[in-house]
């Protein structure tokens, strides 16, 4: 299997993108973002598909939406009352755009179904290039601000209180699920994006408490799932999000269910 180009490209590329989704999906679901995520994979959606319209790569389309619209909504204030109806008009007018912008491009059928669904077994030595600097960024970004994210996530009043602008946080946040965002849609595809985003943290809070722990182990079930995934697509010929979404619910199961009998 390691023989083959394609797989390997596809299994650094994969351990980038679970790293920093394991990550940040500890701090999206502490600050109760699961939502917003799947806005952002659809708001990615219309971005890759008007980078195709243009001709460009579809991952520099993404990062062009999803940046702009995480640095709007995070100047607006996401944790207003309001967020939710917003969030879903919001969500609405850009799937409405990304079906336009498929329906305008030249390659419409085979560039939906990569978008929507992924395809990181066909993904270039350019294109993991591209994953790992992105990724890196994403990294160094947090650990930069990582304690006052930890703060301001865990307990907003008390970082308030404390001085941190939480303003400045959130469009910092945003602006890094922007790009783990598009990262990810490269194996998962936009439609299951908020799979690796919130599955791993969800199921790590039921193993453990302290905030790294919890980071460790949700990159670690991230990580985990994307590389038995890939193996298995590989063997078996089936889509790669189809087995990394099976196991993550299987872990978020598992969690549970431990829950329970503890």
């Amino acid at each position: 299997m390691l023989s083959f180009d394609f797989m390997r490209h596809a299994l650094v590329a994969g351990t980038f993108i679970a790293v920093i989704c394991g990550m940040m999906g500890v701090f999206v679901i502490a600050r109760g973002m699961s939502f917003l995520t799947h806005t952002l994979a659809e708001i990615g959606f219309a971005g890759a598909a008007f980078g195709l319209f243009m001709g460009w790569p579809a991952l520099n389309g993404m990062l062009l939406f999803t940046v702009l619209s995480s640095a709007m909504v995070g100047e607006l204030g996401v944790r207003s009352a309001r967020r939710e109806n917003v969030i879903s008009a919001v969500s609405a007018l850009f799937l409405g755009l990304g079906i336009l912008f498929i329906s305008l491009s030249d390659n419409s059928a085979a560039s939906a179904t990569s978008i929507l669904f992924g395809s990181v077994i066909g993904i270039s030595l350019g294109e993991v290039w591209q994953v790992v600097i992105l990724s890196i960024i994403v990294i160094l970004v947090t650990l930069l601000m990582y304690r006052q994210l930890k703060f301001d996530s865990f307990d907003s009043v008390g970082a308030r209180v404390n001085g941190i602008n939480g303003t400045v946080i959130s469009i910092a946040f945003l602006i890094m699920l922007a790009l783990s965002v598009s990262v990810a849609a490269q194996i998962v595809g936009s439609l299951l994006i908020f799979i690796l985003l919130t599955l791993p943290a969800a199921s790590a809070r039921y193993f453990v408490h302290s905030v790294s722990s919890m980071i460790a182990l949700s990159i670690g079930f991230a990580v985990a799932g994307t590389w038995l995934g890939i193996t298995l697509g590989y063997f078996t010929n089936w889509p790669t999000s189809f087995f990394i979404a099976t196991i993550e619910v299987i872990f978020y199961l598992s969690g549970l269910i431990w829950n329970k009998k503890r």
